[in-house]
């Protein structure tokens, strides 16, 4: 094995890394394990960063916390139909910074009037991302919008169309393109390292619980009334519903198939997103299942399991994932990427984090453990083998850590290199080109269960 040193002995110290923009950057990580410590943004320029938001639900709040330690930034507009929700977006605007953000009803309405924004964080339901996305995009602005880019693939490719058309900046939310974990698992430990060998299997899942899947419900009281519902699109066309069932469509859109792409595309597309990363390849085909297995009045399916066929630079290879939303069996959410030599168990959680050595196969790790690339892991105690069969039982595996963390919101790493690239100091790790080439073989994951076939991918399947 080749003994790389780190970067720390070749000069590059953590002001260096910070100054440098390095994690939030150009998403490549320089070689020192210093590099999964948490980091503080740049100081803050004189050049404020002036951002609205569009959606002010439960997802601006995550990035909202995420974005509040960034520095150079003011939050000047709010914008969603639900007037409570705009309130709070205000009321967490004023509580921490001190100033009133402008409150809007309609997106429409505030690009037109906030002349100097600079930035739109998009955070709607998807079916509304492609549209909110385009007219910020046409109205000169730069946007940051939450994946999936859309509830169809159209959607997605009129995005790419109009960052290309307007010049400017659109970064799509797959979070874990700037976890430095992420970073620096893929560029240190498989690709410079290659500890897991040759990787011909990836796995990932993530299992809900029951309770964490039923349906919101909010006082009607404080939703928008019917008028307003079926104008932004919660209804469907030619077709006159009681407010009821608009109200539950507004809350749990996830659930329709004219609103989403359901469980496969809003928790799936992130870990989905990691096998072409990693793989540095989209599939060639994909195999699904998928059923209404406990919520029969549901549009999508509850569970879905599918398995994509790759063709990597190293070779052909595998890669299965599932969405449980009716249990929290079996780990949370993580990825694994598992080589002849070594396997990684990868999550925004460190705890679903682990590293294993293939015994037998593998060259020793002790010089990267001495190097603090890795950690050895407190050794397991030996496990009851007495009712195994000896000859069809493998050696365990060794174990191994990370040698740091992320101790910052998820998000905002990725937050933070949008608006490094809007300062013109960082490429974006994600924009919505690269975005669409990883998420359009999950638009035909539900096609596939629903027709119980395998799709072979072609340029018309997979085009941006």
């Amino acid at each position: 094995m080749e003994t790389l040193i780190p970067s720390q002995t070749l000069g590059l110290t953590r002001r260096d890394f910070l100054r440098k923009g390095s994690l939030a950057g150009a998403g490549l990580v320089l070689g020192a394990p210093s590099i999964l410590k948490a980091v503080s943004g740049p100081e803050a320029p004189s050049n404020m960063i002036n951002v609205g938001f569009i959606g002010c639900g439960k997802q601006h709040e995550v990035l909202f916390n995420a974005m509040v330690n960034i520095p150079g930034i003011r939050y000047v507009a709010a914008c969603d139909i639900m007037k409570d929700r705009v309130g709070g977006a205000y009321g967490r605007i004023r509580a921490r910074f001190g100033y009133s953000p402008n409150r809007y009803l309609d997106a429409g309405d505030m690009l037109a009037k906030e002349k100097d924004l600079d930035a739109v964080i998009v955070s709607t339901p998807d079916f509304w991302h492609s549209p909110h996305t385009v007219m910020a995009l046409q109205a000169g602005k730069n946007v940051y919008c939450e994946k999936m880019m859309a509830n169809n693939i159209e959607g997605a490719r009129a995005m790419v169309k109009a960052m290309k058309d307007s010049g400017k900046l659109c970064q799509i939310g797959h979070q874990r393109r700037s976890n430095p974990r992420y970073i620096y698992t893929l560029k240190e430990l498989i690709q410079r390292h290659k500890i897991c060998g040759r990787i011909v299997n990836a796995n990932a899942h993530w299992n809900r619980a029951v309770s964490s899947s039923r349906d919101i419900t909010a006082p009607a009281r404080i939703l928008p009334d019917k008028a307003m519902l079926a104008k932004y699109g919660f209804g469907r066309e030619g077709e006159d519903m009681p407010v009821e069932e608009l109200h539950r469509r507004f809350l749990n859109w996830r659930l329709y198939k004219d609103l989403s792409g359901g469980p496969i595309s809003d928790l799936g597309a992130h870990q989905i997103d990691i096998f072409n990363w990693y793989f540095g390849a989209r599939p060639k085909s994909v195999v699904a299942s998928g059923g209404c297995d406990y919520f029969k009045d549901r549009e999508h399916f509850d569970n879905v399991m599918c398995i994509f066929d790759y063709d990597t630079p190293e070779g052909g290879a595998r890669a299965f994932y599932q969405v449980l939303t009716t249990t929290s069996a079996g780990g949370g959410y993580a990825e694994s990427f598992m080589g002849t030599e070594g396997t990684i168990e990868i999550s925004e959680r460190s705890a679903y984090t682990k590293i294993y050595r293939e015994p037998g196969s593998a060259p020793s790790w002790d010089p990267l453990v001495q190097q603090g690339w890795l950690k050895k892991a407190a050794a397991a105690g030996p496990a009851d083998s007495s009712d195994a069969i000896a000859s069809y039982a493998s050696a365990a595996p060794e174990g191994f850590d990370l040698p740091g963390d992320l101790n910052e919101p998820p998000h905002q790493p990725h937050l933070a290199n949008f608006f490094a690239a809007i300062r013109g100091e960082a490429k974006l790790n994600c924009d919505a080109e690269e975005a669409l080439e990883s998420e359009a073989p999950i638009y035909w994951v539900n096609p596939a269960a629903e027709r119980n076939e395998t799709i072979h991918f072609t340029e018309e399947h997979l085009h941006t």
